[in-house]
């Protein structure tokens, strides 16, 4: 009886007892699985976030903190080239230790006073053994017909070539007569009055090579000048230019804008105002915020004898030319000399009686559109532009602007005022880009070094 009252209960009255589902264990598995796909789901795009911040982190404490020779290298031009700007330091600032960035800051400082006491004299520009090898053209015109061709070379066979390969001595003979068989119209009115002129921003350039196999742009052999291309490639990528060579220089001096004081003009207004073939940029000048109209110039520079501005103090240099017609490196802080005729103030010098006057320390090594002054030792001005900031050409340092130099028997030259103001203007255009695309001809600056 016990059992049948205790069997008789509800379960049993609605039909026994209820089954249990064979699946109901795997499906709260699966709903569990699906909720933890959904939570993983969910946090996929934090991880994917950390994940980059980690590394983003360690490549910039490698960055930033390593003394991997290559990886410190790169740091370090990357300070200095953010530091050598007016508007862009905060590319350094922003990102980098303050106590890393002073480091550098101070090491330029170091370089500076190493350059003190480095100054022209030219005593020793007879050395001929420190000169480079350059072309050699005969120096007597055949008699009694054409001349036997050599077995290695032909030399020119007419006066006038060997005229213009004398003066010309940087130019390959065998690709100057090639294009003039190609082009004899350049010729149509004599050797000594070729003009060839393809260095304009949209020219490729002529055929014609120097005997260091550069690409000639120009030549203008009336006036005596030269425009070859330079191009090169850096630790950060490549660099272009153009090296100008003119050829007397009793034609040079330093022209300044005609409101020097209160507003600057554009290198190729002042070349027009003195009615020069030649303008690249000279002095610094006065920039607040980026804001300066370039009146103002930085130190001070002579003009025909006149001077403008304040000489700096410090450790700048200043370039002369002098009534000689040579161009002599200074320290700034001395006063100008008797003789001086022209000068303009910056820094670093590049090349002091033939030698690379660069700190030992390669302090000068960030990547920056550049504009130098220089002179043989046969005393033929040489104007070097090379354009930066821009994808296809970033700039280059001053090394290899002693290099470009020295190529072209340099025998002075200085560092001018580079970056956004680095400008080369010639007979009638701007033949380098200026580094800021909306300022096609370039800055107002208070001056500039023209070839008359």
């Amino acid at each position: 009886m016990a059992s049948k009252l205790f069997g008789n209960s509800n379960r049993s009255k609605f039909g026994g007892e209820r089954p249990v589902s064979q699946h109901s264990g795997s499906e709260r598995d699966a709903e569990k699985q699906k909720k933890r796909r959904k939570t993983r789901s969910r946090l996929r795009p934090l991880k994917v976030i950390l994940s980059i911040l980690l590394v983003l982190e360690i490549l910039y404490c490698i960055a930033i903190f390593s003394n991997i020779p290559f990886v410190k290298e790169l740091r370090e031009i990357y300070i200095k080239t953010a530091m050598s700007t007016m508007n862009h330091q905060w590319l350094a600032t922003a990102f980098i230790p303050s106590d890393i960035i002073n480091e550098l800051v101070e090491a330029g400082e170091q370089a500076k006073q190493e350059q003190l006491g480095v100054n022209s004299s030219w005593d020793n520009v007879n050395d001929v053994t420190e000169a480079p090898t350059k072309n050699t053209a005969p120096t007597e015109a055949p008699t009694g017909g054409p001349a036997e061709p050599d077995e290695t070379t032909e030399p020119p066979i007419t006066q006038e070539q060997i005229d213009f390969f004398a003066r010309f001595d940087e130019i390959d003979e065998e690709s100057m007569l090639a294009y003039v068989d190609e082009h004899p119209e350049a010729v149509a009115d004599g050797w000594d009055k070729i003009y060839i002129n393809e260095a304009g921003l949209d020219d490729e350039g002529t055929s014609i090579r120097t005997t260091a196999d550069d690409q000639v742009l120009a030549i203008d052999a009336e006036n005596e000048i030269l425009l070859i291309r330079v191009r090169g490639s850096g630790i950060l990528g490549d660099y272009r230019g153009i090296l100008a060579i003119a050829k007397d220089p009793a034609r040079l001096s330093l022209g300044v804008s005609k409101d020097i004081g209160s507003r600057g003009q554009r290198a190729g207004e002042i070349a027009e105002r003195y009615d020069a073939h030649i303008a690249i940029t000279a002095s610094g000048f006065d920039d607040p915020n980026g804001g300066g109209n370039g009146g103002r110039v930085a130190g001070g520079c002579m003009s025909d004898g006149e001077v403008y501005g304040t000489r700096f103090r410090g450790s700048y240099k200043r370039i002369e030319l002098h009534e000689d017609n040579r161009l002599y490196v200074m320290d700034s802080y001395m006063g100008y000399s008797d003789d001086c005729t022209d000068a303009s103030e910056f820094w670093p010098a590049l090349v002091v009686d033939g030698k690379n006057a660069l700190s030992k320390n390669h302090f000068f090594t960030e990547m920056n559109p550049r504009a130098c002054l220089g002179q043989t030792r046969d005393e033929e001005i040489l104007f070097l532009v090379i354009e930066g900031r821009f994808l296809d050409c970033v700039g280059t340092d001053a090394d290899e602007c002693v290099d470009i130099l020295l190529r072209y028997d340099c025998y002075q030259g200085m560092n001018m005022d580079g970056g956004t103001s680095a400008i080369m203007w010639y007979d009638g255009e701007y033949v380098t880009r200026c580094s800021n695309e909306r300022l096609p001809e370039g800055r107002l600056m208070p001056n500039a070094w023209i070839y008359k």
